[in-house]
């Protein structure tokens, strides 16, 4: 079992427009399915800290709904804790859920920054859905690089946006923005479905592709549980082999006292 951190938008209106906004639910509540079916531990932070605002929910999606209604996610949606005082050692994975509200706080959170490059220079998956990305505009490497460059990268794209009706509302496109940051965006038509797997980074273009990042992410954290399980082995195997080395040596100095 990994333990994946889940961070939220704390960010209520769409700009100045009075539009209210918050996380997108379906890109919460599809990965934290595949998180919880796949028996990993599912933890909530969000910029400020305290109860999120959150999008409407569709109470057609039963994943939704139940997403809403599960008592521990409820109890953990509550009062989050905030990026800022983040452990990143305590998680395997971070994924960065969309929501329009992550355009204005996700950028400049520099407690998001250190969190989401901790997370990646320690050898976990990153992962961001639709302006999730928006997170991952300013994270630096060890190596002073910007994570995102030279890497094939989905996100929100500018035809999306006109099609939401957001293109002159939101702060900067952001496919764009991680164009300029050395990124290869790659997309799908409007709407459609579209992951990108990039190393430990997985990133997906809009609501439709929330459960394939998770699902590429998962395939990542396996890789790890499996290399895991392997250097154990052969550690248990070598501290077999020893104890037996141990034994034999007794026994040939038995055999010789004899």
């Amino acid at each position: 079992m990994k333990k994946i951190l889940m961070v939220l938008t704390s960010v209520s209106e769409i700009g100045d427009t009075g539009e209210k906004t918050g996380y997108n639910v379906a890109e919460a509540a599809h990965p934290w399915k595949v998180f919880k079916d796949s028996g990993h531990f599912v933890d909530f932070a969000s910029i400020k800290g305290g109860q999120p605002p959150r999008d409407e929910v569709d109470s057609a999606d039963p994943i939704q709904v139940a997403f809403t209604e599960d008592e521990t996610t409820r109890a953990g949606l509550y009062n989050t804790a905030s990026v800022d005082v983040v452990d990143p050692e305590q998680y395997d994975a971070v994924y960065l859920v969309g929501g329009h509200g992550t355009m204005w706080d996700f950028p400049d959170s520099e407690g998001l920054q250190t969190l989401v490059a901790s997370v990646y220079n320690a050898g976990g998956v990153v992962g961001a859905v639709c302006h999730g990305p928006a997170g991952l505009v300013n994270v630096k490497l060890a190596n002073g690089i910007h994570l995102v460059n030279g890497r094939k990268v989905a996100a929100f794209t500018n035809d999306e946006e006109v099609a939401a009706g957001k293109d002159k509302v939101i702060p900067f496109f952001l496919a764009d923005r991680l164009g300029e940051l050395g990124a290869t965006h790659v997309f799908a038509d409007v709407f459609e479905e579209k992951v990108e797997v990039a190393d430990r980074l997985v990133t997906g273009q809009n609501p439709a592709s929330a459960a394939g990042v998770a699902k590429e992410m998962e395939k990542l954290l396996a890789e790890v549980i499996h290399q895991e399980k392997a250097e154990e082995q052969d550690e248990a195997e070598a501290v077999r082999a020893q104890k037996d080395a141990e034994k034999a040596a007794k026994k040939a100095a038995t055999d010789t006292g004899h």
